[in-house]
Order: C-alpha cells, then sequence, then structure tokens
C-alpha cells in the first residue's frame, strides 16, 4: 500500500511555485516534495523488474528535486551511480479532453521514466528541461505510478560543469504535471526593437487540420495583437508581429516586463499560456573616433560590473531550497551595485533567471563544459544540451550573452585527457580541428540567437577563435603587477592583433572585458581566504583607467567549499571592506558607479612630512545621466591624530561631464601634513543639489615629521611593539616585518619603559598610554605550522583547502567577531581596560598592505586594530615623577592580543607613553 507521504495529499512540498513564470499554464500539479527511492550501482542498472512499473515501494526517502549527493534530498550520498524514484498520483485535468505532460526542468544525466507500467521515454543530458506526453497511459480516474530511473556516470563526455563543489545527480530541478487542449502552443520566441516592434515566432502542434486563433494580451489590455491562422496536423511554425506604442525599455536601472498570456483558440477549446518579455536590444558599436567597441545595451555604452556566481547552496547545492532564496541572490548583487552575473559553467535555473528579469540583473550564460577530450561522442553530447538550453532561455531579456566554452575546458587532447584540461606541461593541445569546431559552435549560436552576444571561449589561455567578445582572465596579486598585466592587456588589442587568439587568427574591434579576475589563484599556494578590499579596489581603479574596457566579472558573488573570495560569504553573511572608514558613506556602490572618477595612482604610497604631491586623476562615464552637466569634484586629505580627524588640505573644482569613456583631467595638487600620519585623499563627485554620484580615496604614509601633534609640554615616549621583556602566551609570533606581535590565548607582554629625566619634563602631571590592538584569532597555522598543497585541477572538483594552514589566510572582517579583553597594568597595578571588539582586516589595514614584504605570500595583509588611550590615575603618576621608570603590562584573556607597531594596522605609532 503506497505511504500516505508519497501522494498527492502531500502538504509543504519544497518549492511549490511554478518552476517556469515565463511559460506557465494554470492546470498543473507540483510533483515536488517526498519520492521513495532506491540506489544501485550502474552495474545493476536496466534489466530488473523495476522497469515493468510493478514495483513495490521503494525503502529510502527522497525529497525532490534535490540532487541525491546533496543534504537536502535526504539521502546525501555522493556516489555515482543508478537511482530508482518512485511516486503515486491522483490527478485529473480540468478539462476532460486534456492532453497531460509529465514535465522535467533537469535530470543528472541519463533518465529514463514509466507511467504505469508504460516507457513514457528516455532523455540524455544533465541540464536542459525536457517532457513526455502521457496521455494514453495516464488514469484520470485513479492511483498512477511514476517510475523514473536516472543514471549518473561521471563519465568524461558528459556536460558536468563545475559540479565538484556540490555533484548534481538525478532529479534536480522540479518535476510537474501539465495538461493542454489537443491543439497547443509548444513555445513562443520574443524578438523586440526598441521602436516598440515585437517579433514572435511561435510553434503549435495541432491535434488537426483547423483554423485558429492566437492572441496576445500585455500589460492589462494595453499591448493586444490576434492572429488569424490556419493549421495543419502535426507542427506548425508561425510568424507574427506587433507594435508597442511608447515602448518602456527593459534595464538593470528599470526591468520593465510587459505581462501578460497568449491565446491559442480552437473550436471549443482555449491553450492560455502566461508569460512575459522585456524590449532591449544588447549590440556593440564603436563610438566617435575609437577603432573598437563597447558593449550597449539599448543602443548606449554600458559597463559591466560584475561576479561571478556559482549558482550553488550549501545544502541544496546547485538548487536552491525555496524561490526566496533565488530571489534573494539577485538582490543581494543587485545593492553591491553589480549590474550583471556570469553564471559559471552551467544554466541557470529559469526561476532564478525570472528574478534577474524581475529585478533586473543582466546574465552572461554559460555552457556547462564536458571534462574529458573532445571527442565524437562528447561533442554530441554537448551540441544536444547548448541546444536545449538556448530554446529553453531564449526569452529572458536578462541574458545578454552565452558563453560556449570556459578556459579550454574539455577542449584539449593528448595523453592526459580525461581530467586535467588544463595540464600546464604541454602533453595537452588545443588541436586546430577543435578550434574549428569550437568556432562552428559560435556560428551556430549566432544563427541559433542573432539577439545576443556569443563567446567562443572564456579564454585564460590567449585562444580565442572567433567571438563577440575579446575577454581574458588573470589571476595577479600586486598593485605594479595588475597594472602592468592590465596595461600589457590594453596595448595589445586592437583589430589584426593575433594577441589573445589562436591558429594565426586575430582580433576583430570586438569589446573588450575580463571575464574573471580576483586574486584568490593569483597568490602562491593558492586558496587563502584573506581580506579582498584592497586589492579590489586598486584593480577597478586600474580597469576604469582604460577607455577600451568595457566591463569585468569579479571571482566571485559568494564564497564556495574551496575558494574564500566572494563579497559574501557562503552562507551569505557580509564581508566589510571597510570604505566607509575613508569617505564617509563610500561602500562597493561607488566602486561601480557609471560615473566615476578614477585616481592613477597607488592605493598606498610613501610621502615625506609637508611634501606638495601631484595626484593624476581621470573621469570615467558609461552613462549618459549627467552629460552636459557640470559636475564638482569635492576633495580633502585628512588623517588621524589619536582619535581626533584633522583635515590638511581640502578644495572643490568643477568639471564639465561631458562624453561617454575614461578621459584625463587635471591633477590635484595637494599639501602633505607636517607629522608624521596616515593620510587619505578622499574624493567625491557631486551633482548640482548635492547629490554625491561616486566616492573614491587614495592613502599616503606620511613620514619623517614630528610623530605627533603635542602641545607644548608634552613629551611623548615611542615603545616598539616588537620590544617587549616579557612575554607569557603559550604562543606568540611577529609579523609584517616585525611591525606587528602577537599573542595567542591568554597573556600579556610586558615593557620596561622610561620616561625623560627632569632636565628634558621637569614635571610629569599626567601620563596618557596610547597603542593599536586588536584580538588574535587563533589559526590551525600558528598551532600546527603552514601546510601547503598544490591547487591544480584538484579545487575546481571540490577537493579541500584546508585554509587555515594556507601561509596567506587571515580571515577578512565580517559578521562573525572575534573579541578580547586587555587589562593595562603599571608595576603590576592595573590601571585601565580595553575591550577588543574583533580581529580585523579589510582595506582599513592599511600599513599592513602598504608595508607586505612579497605580494603574492601574504603576512597578515590587511590587518589592524583599535585605538586604545589609557589614562594612568595621579596617585600612579605621581610614583612615576619620582621613579621615571616603570614596567608596563598588557595582559590579555582569552582572545588573545595582537600589538600594531609604526609599520602595520591602521594607526602609524608605536606603543606611546604621553607626559604631560
Amino acid at each position: 500500500m503506497t505511504k500516505p507521504s508519497l501522494t498527492t495529499g502531500a502538504t509543504a512540498i519544497p518549492r511549490p511555485e511554478h518552476p517556469r513564470p515565463d511559460w506557465q499554464r494554470a492546470d498543473w500539479l507540483n510533483l515536488n516534495g517526498t519520492w521513495s527511492f532506491q540506489f544501485e550501482p550502474i552495474a545493476v542498472g536496466p534489466g530488473t523488474s523495476r522497469e515493468d512499473g510493478e514495483a513495490k515501494d521503494f525503502s529510502e526517502r527522497i525529497e525532490v528535486p534535490f540532487s541525491w549527493s546533496s543534504p537536502l534530498s535526504g539521502i546525501g550520498n555522493n556516489e555515482a551511480g543508478v537511482g530508482w524514484y518512485r511516486r503515486t498520483v491522483i490527478w485529473r485535468p480540468e478539462a476532460s479532453r486534456s492532453r497531460i505532460f509529465l514535465h522535467f526542468g533537469a535530470v543528472d544525466y541519463q533518465c529514463d521514466v514509466w507511467v504505469n507500467g508504460f516507457h513514457a521515454g528516455s532523455h540524455r543530458g544533465g541540464y536542459g528541461n525536457f517532457e513526455f506526453e502521457v496521455t494514453d497511459c495516464w488514469n484520470a480516474e485513479g492511483e498512477n505510478t511514476i517510475l523514473v530511473r536516472a543514471e549518473d556516470a561521471d563519465g568524461d563526455d558528459q556536460a558536468r560543469g563545475k559540479q565538484g563543489y556540490g555533484e548534481i545527480r538525478g532529479i534536480w530541478q522540479p518535476v510537474w504535471l501539465e495538461a493542454r487542449p489537443q491543439t497547443y502552443v509548444q513555445n513562443a520566441k520574443f524578438h523586440t526593437c526598441l521602436d516598440g516592434q515585437v517579433e514572435v515566432t511561435a510553434r503549435i502542434i495541432a491535434k488537426e487540420a483547423s483554423a485558429a486563433k492566437l492572441a496576445l494580451r500585455f500589460q492589462d489590455g494595453t499591448v493586444e495583437h490576434t492572429e488569424e491562422l490556419t493549421l495543419v496536423a502535426g507542427e506548425n511554425k508561425v510568424h507574427l508581429s506587433f507594435k508597442v506604442a511608447e515602448p518602456r525599455l527593459w534595464s538593470p536601472e528599470t526591468p520593465h516586463l510587459y505581462e501578460g498570456e497568449l491565446r491559442l483558440m480552437v473550436a471549443s477549446e482555449e491553450d492560455t499560456i502566461a508569460t512575459y518579455f522585456g524590449i532591449r536590444e544588447i549590440g556593440t558599436a564603436r563610438f566617435g573616433q575609437r577603432d573598437y567597441r563597447w558593449i550597449t545595451l539599448n543602443g548606449k555604452p554600458i559597463y559591466l560590473n560584475g561576479a561571478l556566481d556559482q549558482s550553488f547552496h550549501p545544502t541544496g547545492y546547485f538548487t536552491y531550497p525555496t524561490d526566496e532564496d533565488m530571489r534573494d541572490e539577485i538582490y543581494l548583487m543587485k545593492r553591491l551595485g553589480l549590474n550583471f552575473a556570469r553564471i559559471h559553467i552551467k544554466p541557470e535555473e529559469p526561476r532564478k533567471l525570472y528574478w534577474a528579469d524581475k529585478l533586473g540583473l543582466l546574465i552572461m550564460q554559460d555552457m556547462p563544459c564536458f571534462w574529458g577530450a573532445p571527442d565524437a561522442k562528447a561533442r554530441t553530447s554537448y551540441e544536444s544540451e547548448a541546444r536545449e538550453v538556448i530554446e529553453r532561455d531564449y526569452n529572458h531579456p536578462s541574458i545578454f550573452a552565452w558563453i560556449m566554452f570556459n578556459e579550454t575546458w574539455g577542449l584539449k587532447s593528448g595523453k592526459a585527457a580525461g581530467s586535467l584540461t588544463g595540464d600546464e606541461w604541454g602533453n595537452m593541445n588545443y588541436l586546430p580541428e577543435t578550434q574549428q569546431w569550437v568556432q562552428g559552435i559560435y556560428r551556430w549560436a549566432k544563427e541559433t540567437d542573432p539577439t545576443r552576444l556569443v563567446e567562443d571561449n572564456s579564454a585564460c589561455n590567449w585562444d580565442h577563435v572567433e567571438t563577440d567578445l575579446n575577454t581574458w582572465h588573470f589571476y595577479v596579486n600586486g598593485y605594479e603587477k595588475v597594472r602592468e598585466h592590465i596595461g600589457n592587456v590594453v596595448a595589445n588589442t586592437y583589430p589584426g592583433s593575433s594577441f589573445n587568439y589562436i591558429g594565426g587568427r586575430t582580433q576583430t574591434d570586438a569589446p573588450l572585458m575580463n571575464s574573471e579576475c580576483g586574486n584568490v589563484w593569483g597568490i602562491e599556494h593558492s586558496a587563502g581566504d584573506s581580506d579582498l578590499a584592497w586589492h579590489y579596489h586598486y584593480m577597478l581603479n586600474e580597469f576604469r583607467r582604460h577607455d577600451k574596457m568595457c566591463g569585468f566579472v569579479f571571482t566571485e558573488f559568494r564564497d564556495v567549499t574551496n575558494e574564500f573570495n566572494g563579497y559574501y560569504r557562503l552562507d551569505g553573511t557580509e564581508k566589510d571592506f571597510g570604505y566607509g572608514g575613508f569617505v564617509p558613506g563610500m561602500s562597493l556602490t561607488d566602486l561601480h558607479s557609471p560615473d566615476w572618477i578614477v585616481i592613477d595612482a597607488p592605493p598606498s604610497q610613501t610621502v615625506a612630512a609637508g611634501a606638495k604631491v601631484s595626484v593624476p586623476l581621470l573621469g570615467s562615464s558609461f552613462s549618459d545621466r549627467y552629460h552636459g552637466r557640470t559636475l564638482q569634484l569635492v576633495w580633502e586629505l585628512w588623517y588621524d591624530d589619536l582619535g581626533i580627524r584633522v583635515v590638511a588640505d581640502r578644495g572643490e573644482r568643477a568639471i564639465a561631464w561631458e562624453d561617454y569613456g575614461a578621459a584625463e583631467l587635471a591633477p590635484l595638487e595637494i599639501a602633505m601634513p607636517k607629522q608624521d600620519a596616515v593620510a587619505v585623499l578622499a574624493l567625491r563627485l557631486v551633482a548640482e543639489g548635492g547629490e554625491t554620484v561616486s566616492r573614491n580615496f587614495a592613502a599616503f604614509d606620511v613620514r619623517g615629521g614630528a610623530t605627533a601633534s603635542d602641545p607644548v609640554g608634552v613629551h611623548t615616549v615611542s615603545v616598539p611593539v616588537g620590544g617587549f621583556a616579557q612575554q607569557t602566551f603559550a604562543l606568540q609570533w611577529e609579523s609584517i616585518l616585525g611591525a606587528k606581535a602577537s599573542g595567542a590565548g591568554a597573556g600579556a607582554f610586558t615593557y620596561e619603559v622610561r620616561l625623560p629625566d627632569r632636565e628634558e619634563h621637569a614635571l610629569i602631571g599626567d601620563i596618557e598610554i596610547a597603542f593599536e590592538a586588536g584580538a588574535k584569532r587563533v589559526l590551525a597555522r600558528n598551532l600546527e605550522g603552514v601546510k601547503t598543497q598544490d591547487h591544480g585541477i584538484g579545487y575546481m572538483h571540490g577537493a579541500s583547502a584546508d585554509v587555515e594552514y594556507n601561509p596567506n589566510t587571515y580571515y577578512m572582517t565580517d559578521e562573525i567577531r572575534h573579541e578580547s579583553k586587555v587589562t593595562v597594568c603599571i608595576d603590576g597595578e592595573p590601571v585601565g581596560s580595553v575591550h577588543l571588539p574583533d580581529d580585523p582586516a579589510d582595506a582599513r589595514g592599511i600599513l599592513s598592505w602598504h608595508y607586505q614584504p612579497v605580494d603574492n605570500r601574504l603576512d597578515e595583509a590587511g590587518s589592524y586594530g583599535y585605538l586604545c588611550r589609557i589614562k594612568v590615575p595621579g596617585r600612579i603618576a605621581v610614583k612615576l615623577d619620582r621613579s621615571r621608570h616603570f614596567r608596563l603590562e598588557l595582559r590579555a584573556g582569552e582572545g588573545g592580543l595582537a600589538l600594531y607597531g609604526r609599520n602595520a594596522g591602521r594607526y602609524p605609532l608605536d606603543i606611546q607613553v604621553r607626559c604631560h
């Protein structure tokens, strides 16, 4: 007897919403939820009695639509093999003559389906949707048994993408039943133009020859069109067009959708499908006298600020647990000021693409790669899936580009073919015949979908063949290296150049953009978890400096299992980039502004106290919002003097904001403070009425002046943080060239301090102790030593990074706090205490970045502390006036202690004892 949990009476099914808001009929039944399940090794496979549909209930339970390897499936078995699914269903369509279709969002990889013992059909491929008509074997009066066999063998010819984070196995997208009339609309493609002209190509399946009427109604009836048709039995391809008056264009800023329905009327039957379209055009164009193109949206240049989106969830893997999760993904990207995402090496779920359409996020969608050799079997499988994906997702206005391959994965041949597609020893080759095939795939995609940009291969090996986008990847750390690298790419990009192309092919005037960048793979030993903010800021300055570049893809939106370079943690918690500490109100959105002031200078540089410094600037505009207007460049040079914000120089300048692209502006001439300081040049681009358009900053380590702006009668004694006489921590070390001293767990640093003698300072009235300190989070490498590993291709397949053993790891500031408390003692007597909220690391750790000894071997980079000030009680000060010497003890609780000296952290000071 079938268990109640497996019938249609079950409640609280996962993902209850319709899977296809872009193509939705009213009479349908969601089959997500609990199915009975059995796993078998592949060898068992076909030939068992299960295929006749009479098999009894399987012993295990699985939650559809989650991969059987994922936690949310209830199975959690990451093993290749065969999954058997069984479910009984009672369902009668509303109309008695309806045709019934069983629809699968996606099943990985080989799928066979039986309904009531009849073989409904087979499908091969892990990412495309498919359906089987089951009308003739469906029992509308009673119970029906659905049996699914899904085989995932991890074959070399399978399009698998980057499943190593969490394998897609078996059913992993929703399953549903749908009723249609005898004659129905199979699909419809909308091709829109900026003048409001909409061309529709529909495929209609007719039971018999007949007259019909196809009616389109959108935007509450303000857009309507009806076409009289004469249908033949079988498949009919229909073309029609209509015009939208005063069209509202779709863009990330104004994601307007024309929502409505198609109605096919044949005699007394009607097929009604809820759908939508967006009016927008994607293209490329030259502007002015340039010999290169930019990407355009609706005829205007657009700068693409994008992130690599792995679309991975820790519990559902590549299936999101809820519709809200998918909606929130799009929101979280948009709130950073991003306007597009590159869905990495997989097609996205239609439901998430719906939210990209609805909320306004452009999508660059990858095709999944295979990991074996590009033989005939792999090619055939790939071509079939690519066709299904483009057919399914054609109508999403958010999708602006198809990427057919990634980094030549699956395109190399040779003795190592089968797993290591990126072999660096030359025993694998991107053969000329494979290049020809890829070129053919590019041309096929362009013919199939001429409305979008198509990229042959998102290149990291300088190996394009034919493409609408001239992209490249880089993972380089260090300002000078990044600047040089980007400069070389730009200089070598021009029509006729052989750079970044293979097989004797040369560049066209295709737009230049980066399609992967970041510092996770650019750091020696790889896959550390460290501050992104410093690198990200100077990298975007370098991108926007070049007029030829029109976008980038940052790796990546979220951390994943063994990559930690996301804007967010995998669980969605935030990282604090710290930019607001430089310019009030600044965030990541400022770096993504279409109108921005570029600082053509290092993120930090050492300058002499009191020096005059010239700072080169550029204006970068990829929006016409302010063109023809005068904007104000408002700037100030400020520094922190022991907690007091001091403005050393400021000014304002009018800028004529005239045109697209990057253009030089007159440099800023600024005067540095006359004392040691970390000075910040804070810029704001301001429109009429005081609206801040964007913000930027640069930092200066000012040296050679007084150590502090002390008034007359104040004497400062500086004590190096590494100059302790004693320490009592179980684990203690120095970093950043000795400028930082750390102690793990409870313990103390003790310093012998000599105060000025009476000839220098006759009377000590008050004493203040100032220092920069943070808590100390202990990592595995601090306890057990560094353990490095070759990142290789294993990371692409989900290998553990053992991140805390990585020498570069120092966790970036995020929502997790590691607190500590420090008690300050003089000659053993407590005189005050300080709460240290965290052990942070982000862009605010200027000196910890500025004094990194090696760009790609980070030493607690970006780490910094809090300014701590303790006033010594008078009863103790009077003793010190006599002795002129004391023992300073900084005692930490279990949270540990990190002390930052002059060349580390956020503040340019050692431990200071200030005598008044």
